[in-house]
């Protein structure tokens, strides 16, 4: 790929201007996306630790499996609401304010999630939390946007967006070690150590953003002058592009903008099923003890890591969408109902489990390469947090229906049933709706 818009370059030319337009995207990347998915596992930690913290706290504060999952999932009402405003903001201040803002204040409201007594406190702390966070994921995928051109967009998000899994495989053996080994120490439960031990990280990872993050190429000492103007020219001429939106207006009247939000909230109710259940569904299935629940729960997220990373390498390899999308999901459709069929049986339940994580999480990459072809500038600002705010309302939809059905039918499966048909519906709406590219 050559950044030249000289129509006489020569193959050779073309050739020898992407050799090194490769490796500096190389460098790029090894610079940005560790330290972005080391924030992100911190966030999706601080996120969904209280999966973990269930197994002890619902018994010492006296919550039904209801009271759980509405606090679990009204996490996802402040971060809807406040979504959009902060990727605007963003656009407006930069990145690292942004970033670092957002980075301190969960990590505080995750700590104050220690001292949670009642129903009111825990469902205003964990609002509070997704207030906090709200605008960090759609920020995320917007400043990548800032530094590499579409075609290389679903290997970044994928290499990015191994946080969630990464964070699955190492967030719950860590859980499972802080609750089995804090228990009475300081006169806390172990379930308070665990908010406030990860949430200490968070607050110093958001002062380390001022420090390791630029604002955009331009800004970046580490890239000479020929790299910051090879990639400032790529992607100036990707967003001069004709059919590209450029203002919110533009992004919350394109139908292809609420497309992709409801096909990312059927997305998300696979991924907060098996981030907020999956230790219960471990413990229904028969293990026993904080660790090992902890241990057997990362080998999900350690299968999904690598599908995600597959999937999106694969689809920019092919320069293929949709079918990558659609078959993702029903993929985890097919998990999902498999979990719910066998959780009498502990080995199947949990190869379901990882079929089910597989779908979900490789979804992910390509789903978030498909609203950059057609936004950029404001509307992607704010067509991305719109996608990403309405699909996560989905976060609050699939815990709370799976706490109410197990709390009315003493059982998992249903829940497990109905966020499958959600994932199913998403492979239908990519196949249908999304154009083929």
């Amino acid at each position: 790929m050559s950044y030249s818009p000289s129509a006489a370059a020569t193959p050779a030319a073309h050739a020898s201007a992407a050799a090194p337009l490769e490796v500096t995207y190389r460098k790029i990347a090894w610079r940005l996306i560790p330290f972005l998915v080391f924030l992100f596992v911190l966030a999706w930690i601080d996120r969904v630790n209280v999966g973990f913290a269930k197994l002890q706290m619902l018994q010492d504060l006296q919550f039904s499996e209801a009271v759980y999952g509405l606090g679990a999932g009204i996490f996802f009402i402040g971060y809807f609401i406040f979504e959009v405003p902060s990727n605007l903001l963003l656009e407006k201040i930069g990145a690292r304010k942004t970033l670092a803002r957002i980075t301190i204040l969960w990590g505080l409201a995750s700590m104050a999630m220690a001292y949670v007594t009642t129903p009111t406190s825990f469902y205003l702390l964990r609002f509070l939390l997704g207030i906090f966070e709200a605008g960090f994921f759609p920020g995320v995928v917007l400043y990548l946007t800032y530094w590499f051109p579409a075609q290389r967009r679903a290997r970044v998000n994928g290499l990015f967006m191994t946080s969630f899994a990464i964070a699955g495989a190492v967030g719950g053996p860590i859980a499972g070690l802080i609750m089995s080994g804090m228990e009475g120490v300081g006169h806390l439960a172990n379930w308070q150590w665990l908010f406030i031990l990860e949430g200490i990280p968070s607050i110093l990872a958001g002062c380390a953003v001022l420090a390791w993050l630029p604002e955009k190429p331009a800004n970046a000492k580490w890239l000479s002058e020929a790299e910051k103007n090879a990639v400032t020219q790529v992607l100036a001429a990707e967003n001069s592009a004709p059919g590209k939106h450029f203002s919110f207006k533009d992004a919350c009247t394109n139908y292809r903008v609420w497309i992709c939000a409801a096909v990312y909230f059927c997305v998300v109710s696979g991924n907060a099923t098996i981030a907020f259940w999956a230790p219960s569904i471990i413990k229904e299935i028969g293990v026993k003890g904080n660790l090992q629940i902890g241990l057997i729960s990362a080998i999900p997220f350690v299968a999904g890591t690598l599908a995600m990373i597959w999937n999106g390498f694969h689809s920019d390899k092919t320069g293929e969408r949709r079918l990558h999308s659609a078959i993702a999901t029903l993929i985890a459709c097919i998990g999902l109902v498999a979990t719910g069929m066998t959780l009498g049986n502990a080995t199947l339940a949990l190869c379901s489990l990882t079929l089910a994580a597989i779908g979900i999480l490789a979804a992910f990459p390509v789903f978030w390469s498909i609203p950059g072809a057609f936004l950029a500038g404001t509307a992607a600002a704010g067509g991305i947090a719109l996608i990403n705010s309405i699909g996560n309302l989905a976060g609050f939809v699939a815990p709370y229906m799976i706490g109410a059905l197990k709390t009315s039918t003493g059982s998992l499966s249903s829940g497990l049933y109905f966020v499958a048909a959600l994932e199913l519906l998403a492979s239908l709406l990519v196949v249908v709706f999304i154009r083929k590219s």
